[in-house]
């Protein structure tokens, strides 16, 4: 690299640093000022736009296992003790009032009271409490917390895997009875396997096994890896395939830029944090390539856009939160892979858009999304079922980490 352009990508890389360092602090200050219940315990079920609690709101055991490990994670990474009381919190709740100790897993949603009000075993909710109690162990060395993460493991494994066709079924009752309605939300198409519960699975049992290694959850990862390289990466494309049946059918539906980014980085993670190397090198082509396809989203104003229908041939014309987030680590990720200072202005473009038209300057957080026109969506969340401090959190980690790493 010449020196002239190594003075220029280290000083982008200096005020990106400082920075997501800054956001970090608001993201986190936001969620111990607005967001702990303590009439009801745990964590308010929703806040508003303007951080007004939505009273009687439902908790959902994913925007509280995303909490656990939101705290866990910054309470190592800052080493603050005030981080850590937060996830102790956030772990107590969920181990008595989300965990089911009759069938085993977790309830998809509580009432404020506590009480189970959707006892369904969604597994994209199991993995999220895995990843939340790996994180709470490593910050810890509490462990109950890694004991109930294995016991959830262990639940996935002996209820949801496919012995005949490989990886896992989307949903079950609270008694791992069948359900007609497997779906994670409305939007989502009726099937039994999903791109989103896989990548989040197998994020979640990387994150364990750095507490937990073994050959059990060693093979299962590499398992996932060749799932995701086989089925759910469209090598034509580059974009990833969202829904599938029993026997891996794809069933065409949308591109979701959040989702493919969000996937270019991370399963690469997960091949390192197994140290495979034929599998890290995998990752890292489908990283570049799945990044370029990704990048098929962006907007001239450095946004990623949310998904686009190619059966009608419409872009949905809003730019959410996390894909943005995605957006900062994927790119940058890639450009450390290739060297290509391409990306790393996309990432950093990215961020750019982020702090002048996601971040609620006012109110604090981020907000949902905004509109085409950059208005700000109306009637969601800041807080909510789906509205998490783990997509943006976790991006300013990643980068601050990435940033000293390049430094």
């Amino acid at each position: 690299m010449e020196a002239k352009t190594a003075g220029r990508v280290t000083k982008l890389l200096q005020h990106y640093k400082k920075d997501v360092e800054k956001e970090l602090h608001n993201i986190l200050t936001f969620w111990l000022r607005f967001c702990v219940d303590n009439e009801k315990g745990g964590f308010y079920g929703q806040l508003d736009n303007n951080n007004k609690v939505v009273t009687g709101a439902p908790k959902g055991s994913v925007l509280n296992s995303r909490i656990l490990w939101t705290f866990s994670a910054a309470g190592s990474f800052h080493d603050n003790s005030g981080y850590i009381t937060l996830a102790t919190r956030a772990f107590e709740y969920i181990s008595n009032n989300f965990y089911d100790n009759e069938f085993g897993g977790v309830y998809w949603m509580i009432d404020v009271d506590g009480r189970p009000l959707d006892t369904r075993k969604q597994i994209y909710a199991l993995a999220f409490c895995i990843y939340g109690m790996s994180e709470y162990y490593a910050a810890t060395q509490h462990k109950p917390a890694l004991d109930m993460a294995i016991a959830l493991f262990n639940t996935i494994e002996e209820r949801s895997y496919d012995n005949n066709y490989k990886g896992y079924f989307e949903a079950f009752a609270r008694n791992w009875g069948p359900l007609d309605d497997v779906r994670l939300s409305a939007k989502d198409a009726n099937e039994k396997k999903t791109m989103n519960t896989h990548l989040h699975v197998i994020e979640a049992y990387c994150n364990l096994y750095k507490v937990w290694p073994g050959a059990l959850l060693r093979e299962k990862i590499t398992a996932l890896l060749e799932v995701f390289d086989a089925y759910m990466i469209n090598k034509s494309s580059g974009h990833l395939e969202l829904f599938f049946n029993e026997q891996w059918q794809v069933k065409p539906d949308v591109i979701s830029y959040g989702h493919d980014i969000e996937a270019a980085w991370l399963l690469q993670q997960c091949a390192e944090i197994i140290g495979d190397d034929l599998w890290i090198s995998v990752m890292k082509a489908h990283a570049v390539t799945i990044s370029k396809a990704a990048a098929e989203g962006l907007d001239s104003d450095g946004g990623l856009w949310y998904e686009y229908n190619p059966q009608e041939k419409k872009l949905i014309k809003e730019k959410h939160w996390w894909p943005q987030a995605e957006a900062m680590v994927g790119f940058f990720n890639t450009w450390q892979i290739r060297g290509d200072e391409g990306f790393l202005h996309q990432s950093y473009n990215n961020w750019l858009f982020t702090k002048q038209y996601i971040i609620d300057n006012k109110h604090g957080e981020w907000y949902w999304g905004v509109t085409g026109d950059h208005e700000v969506m109306a009637g969601q969340d800041k807080a909510g079922f789906w509205k998490c401090p783990y997509h943006n959190a976790r991006a300013c980690m990643e980068l601050i980490k990435r940033i000293n790493k390049v430094n």
